[in-house]
C-alpha cells in the first residue's frame, strides 16, 4: 500500500531583512567586539543571568510561538526548548570562572626560567545559522556560548518557522544592544548575503549539503567553523537487549518533534531472533501513547511545511514500491502537514529512506542475523551524529562502540546525551565538524592563545643564537640526546 495524502497548505516565512540594514548591524559589532572582549568575566555572567529572566518572563509566548510553527505541545517546549536554554546559561554561570582563567603549563628543562599559560580569548563577531527543528533553543542555546566566550554575535533563524524567529529577535532585542547580539531574519537570500561577510567564527546547524556551502563560504575567509549536522543515526537492538525498555525509550526519542530531530533514531538494525517481538511490542506502545487516532493526540506534532511533507512521502512510497511493510502508520493529511507515527519492516537496504536521513516520524526497522551485516550496514555509510546501543552485556556494548564511529552515543537510552552538560555535542566529519554546549561550546567560540613569557633579559636559547659555533653545536647535540 501507499500512503494517502490530502489537502494543501502555503508555507509561511520570515520577512528579509534589508542588505542595508544587516551591514550596519555587522559593522556595528565589528566596532564593539574589543570592547565586549576586554569586559570582565562578571559581565558575562550577568548577562546570562538577564537572559534566563527574559525566557521565564516570555515562557508562555515561546510555547504558543513554537506551537503556531510546529504545533508542538507544550510540556515538549518547556523541556525540549526552554529548559535547555535555561540549563545551559546556569553551567555556563556556575564554571564560567574556570572555563576563561589561563591555563598554566608545565615548563620543560629547554624552557627554564620562562613561563607558559594558554588564555581563552574570543574569536570575535560570530554568526550563527540555525534550523527550523528547534526554533527557540538552538539560537539562544549558542547565544549562551557566544556571550560566555566574549564574542559578538549575528543569529539567523529560519525562515519557516517565523513566529518563533519573530520573538527570539524580540527577546534577544530586549536583553541585548545590537552592537552585540542581533537577529537577521529572512530566507536562504539573506543566509547568502552574511555569508559574504567576514565573520570570526561561523556556527551552522542544518544539512550535511547546506553545511559543504557554509564551509566553502567560510573558506573565502579562513574563517573557523563548527558544523552541526546529521545523517541516519541507527539504532542497534541485540540478542540481550530488553525489549521492553527499548520501545518505550525509542518511542519517545524517534516521535518527540515528530521526528524532526537531528540525533532521532533513523532506522532500527534489530537482532533477527528479537525482530517480531520488538516489532510487536512498538507497535502497540505507540498505540498506547499517541491512541489508535494519533492525529487527534494532543502529543503529536506537525511536519514543519508541505514541501518537507512531500519529501517524506517520497521515501515511504519508494519503500514501500521495493518491498516494505507498512506495519503501524502511513496516513498522512497533507492540509495540516500530518504524518501518522508509521514503522515500517522488510525494508529494502538500496531503497531511499536507508540512504538519506528522514527527518520525520517513519521508523524502519532491519533485521540482522550476526554482528558482520550489521556493522555493514552501519559502517557501510557516512559516520552519525548519534548511534545508539540496546545491550544486555558489557561484553557487547564494548564490542558495538569499538566497531563503530559516532559524534555521540547512547547505550540503553536515545537521544538524552544531548543535555548531559559535561558531553561534548557535534557529529564527525559528514556528521559535523567541532562541538557545542557547555565547556565545548565555550571553547569553539575562543581562541586558546599560547603565551610563553621570558626572561626580562636574555633568553634560554642564546647559546643557539647565530653565528653558530662549537657551542651551538654542543647545545644541539645536548638537546637532542637528553632533552
Amino acid at each position: 500500500m501507499e500512503a494517502t495524502i490530502t489537502g494543501s497548505k502555503t508555507i509561511p516565512i520570515s520577512p528579509n531583512t534589508k542588505l542595508e540594514e544587516i551591514l550596519n548591524i555587522f559593522n556595528a559589532q565589528q566596532k564593539n567586539k574589543q570592547a565586549v572582549k576586554n569586559a570582565p568575566i562578571k559581565e558575562r555572567k550577568a548577562k546570562l543571568k538577564k537572559l534566563i529572566d527574559a525566557v521565564n518572563e516570555y515562557r508562555t509566548r515561546i510555547q504558543d510561538a513554537v506551537y503556531a510553527d510546529l504545533r508542538k505541545p507544550a510540556v515538549e517546549t518547556d523541556y525540549a526548548e526552554i529548559y535547555n536554554v535555561v540549563a545551559e546559561c546556569k553551567h555556563a554561570i556556575a564554571n564560567l570562572d574556570e572555563w576563561a582563567s589561563a591555563q598554566e603549563v608545565d615548563t620543560p628543562m629547554l624552557f627554564i626560567g620562562s613561563s607558559s599559560k594558554i588564555v581563552h580569548e574570543p574569536k570575535g563577531n560570530a554568526l550563527l545559522m540555525t534550523p527550523w527543528n528547534y526554533p527557540f533553543s538552538m539560537p539562544t542555546q549558542h547565544v549562551v556560548a557566544a556571550i560566555a566566550a566574549g564574542c559578538t554575535a549575528i543569529i539567523k533563524p529560519s525562515e519557516f518557522t517565523p513566529h518563533t524567529s519573530a520573538l527570539v529577535k524580540e527577546m534577544l532585542g530586549k536583553v541585548f544592544a545590537e552592537n552585540e547580539i542581533a537577529v537577521i531574519e529572512g530566507d536562504h537570500s539573506v543566509s547568502t548575503e552574511l555569508l559574504k561577510l567576514k565573520f570570526d567564527h561561523i556556527h551552522f546547524t542544518g544539512s550535511p549539503a547546506v553545511g559543504k556551502i557554509v564551509m566553502r563560504a567560510a573558506a573565502e575567509h579562513l574563517t573557523s567553523v563548527t558544523l552541526e549536522l546529521g545523517g541516519k543515526s541507527p539504532v542497534i537492538i541485540d540478542e540481550t537487549a530488553n525489549i521492553d525498555a527499548a520501545v518505550k525509550k525509542i518511542t519517545w526519542g524517534k516521535f518527540l518533534n515528530c521526528g524532526q530531530t537531528c540525533i532521532a533514531p533513523d532506522y532500527i538494525l534489530v537482532h533477527d531472533s528479537k525482530q517480531q517481538e520488538f516489532v510487536t511490542k512498538l507497535r502497540d506502545n505507540v498505540n498506547k501513547v499517541f491512541g489508535t487516532d494519533p492525529e487527534r493526540s494532543a502529543d503529536m506534532g506537525r511536519i514543519i511545511n508541505n514541501k518537507h511533507l512531500l519529501r517524506i512521502k517520497g521515501l515511504l512510497d519508494d519503500a514501500v514500491s521495493k518491498g516494505a511493510k507498512i506495519e503501524l502508520g502511513g496516513q498522512i493529511n497533507e492540509s495540516d502537514n500530518y504524518i501518522a507515527p508509521t514503522i515500517i519492516d522488510n525494508v529494502a537496504l538500496d531503497s531511499r529512506i536507508m540512504q538519506e536521513e528522514i527527518f520525520g516520524p517513519i521508523l524502519p526497522v532491519v533485521p540482522y542475523h550476526n554482528t558482520e551485516d550489521a556493522l555493514n550496514v552501519i559502517n557501510g555509510k557516512e559516520k552519525p551524529l548519534a548511534l545508539y546501543i540496546f545491550s544486555g552485556t558489557n561484553a557487547k556494548q564494548n564490542f558495538w562502540l569499538d566497531n563503530t564511529t559516532a559524534g555521540g552515543t547512547c547505550i540503553n537510552d536515545n537521544v538524552v546525551h544531548i543535555t548531559q552538560p559535561n558531553l561534548p555535542f557535534g557529529g564527525v566529519n559528514n556528521s559535523g565538524i567541532g562541538k557545542s554546549f557547555g565547556y565545548f561550546g565555550f571553547k569553539e567560540f575562543s581562541n586558546e592563545r599560547a603565551v610563553l613569557k621570558a626572561l626580562h633579559s636574555g633568553s634560554v636559547i642564546t647559546p643557539l643564537w647565530q653565528p653558530y659555533g662549537k657551542m651551538a653545536k654542543f647545545v644541539a647535540d645536548f638537546m637532542i640526546k637528553y632533552l
